[in-house]
């Protein structure tokens, strides 16, 4: 089985990617863990499972072995974070170019996704493609804008650039894989922030603070970690962070307004997130983004809340009110 660009998770991100892949009639093999998923892609061009929207281009074959997907050139790689890892150690080779489209920090390492991908495969050209995409709309083939961060510089985004670029999904290229790896992950961890206060029916003001402030947070972690402030402010850190706190369409929002809704209960978060058949990121990143800013000495604090709110040590409402007792002092996105 061969085709021309293989795409690695077949969850709503990667069936979108796929579709929007095989929008011009390119061959494109979409790896699924779940058998169900590989036999409906493969009789029905459907992935009810996880994408049921979308009916899927023929050319799209789905494939339930890593095997399958060793010789192409091209890779996207969107796996959950935590198992983006365990997952490049099953596959046959990566020799290839490989696209990073998971967005998260790897819990108890606290790798980036980038640095997760090295340690795997040394050998493969990595490149990061980050922004702000709701799946259905990327598979509805409305207008996308995304950075694609090529750690290979121009050569790979010479290769790169036409295999992913469609007329409704425009790539902008950098060189700033830390950059685009670290807007992808924070932005999770606020979105819940934001959630948490429109679940309190706080208001647009509220929200739009947290915003501003959570932006600020995400520029001095990225800048702690070597991103660059241009990256921060583009499609992969501002406008990824604008979109997914701003939508029941995003998984980390909706858990934050979920919780929100929950007011003054303590410990609320084990239960929601265990009845969610998606995985809302944000969670899995807090803990871990909460403790690289500390021991950077990186003010962090709506991170921080976020952290205690998922732990059970403060309550939505609680949480809130701490960000809002903090001391006065100047608006500084550095301080």
């Amino acid at each position: 089985m061969s085709a021309a660009v293989g795409v690695v998770g077949a969850g709503a991100w990667g069936t979108a990617l796929a579709q929007m892949l095989a929008s011009d009639g390119r061959d494109v093999l979409l790896w699924a863990r779940e058998a169900e998923v590989v036999d409906a892609v493969n009789t029905v061009s459907r992935n009810p499972l996880f994408l049921p929207s979308a009916a899927l281009h023929p050319t799209i074959r789905a494939t339930g072995d890593l095997a399958d997907l060793a010789a192409l050139p091209v890779l996207l790689l969107v796996t959950p974070a935590q198992h983006l890892g365990a997952v490049m150690g099953e596959m046959a080779s990566q020799g290839a170019d490989v696209v990073l489209c998971a967005k998260g920090i790897e819990a108890g390492s606290g790798r980036l996704m980038s640095e997760v991908a090295q340690a795997a495969a040394p050998g493969a050209a990595i490149a990061v493609l980050s922004g702000p995409t709701f799946a259905h709309e990327v598979a509805d083939g409305l207008p996308t804008a995304v950075t694609l961060a090529c750690m290979g510089g121009e050569a790979q985004w010479t290769r790169l650039a036409p295999v992913i670029a469609r007329p409704a999904f425009r790539p902008y290229y950098s060189v700033d894989v830390i950059g685009a790896s670290i807007g992808g992950a924070v932005k999770n961890v606020l979105a819940i922030a934001c959630g948490v206060a429109d679940g309190l029916g706080l208001g647009a003001n509220a929200r739009a603070s947290l915003i501003s402030r959570g932006f600020a947070e995400m520029q001095r972690f990225g800048l702690a970690l070597g991103a660059e402030a241009e990256t921060l402010a583009g499609l992969s850190g501002l406008g990824d962070l604008v979109l997914t706190c701003t939508s029941d369409d995003s998984r980390n929002y909706a858990l934050g307004k979920a919780l929100g809704r929950q007011g003054d209960t303590l410990g609320g978060a084990a239960a929601l997130l265990e009845e969610r058949s998606t995985v809302a990121e944000g969670a899995f990143s807090a803990p871990v983004l909460a403790a690289l800013a500390e021991a950077r000495g990186v003010a962090m604090p709506i991170a921080a809340g976020v952290e205690a709110l998922l732990a059970g040590s403060v309550s939505p409402r609680g949480l809130l009110a701490q960000l809002l007792a903090r001391p006065l002092r100047a608006e500084s996105p550095l301080g």
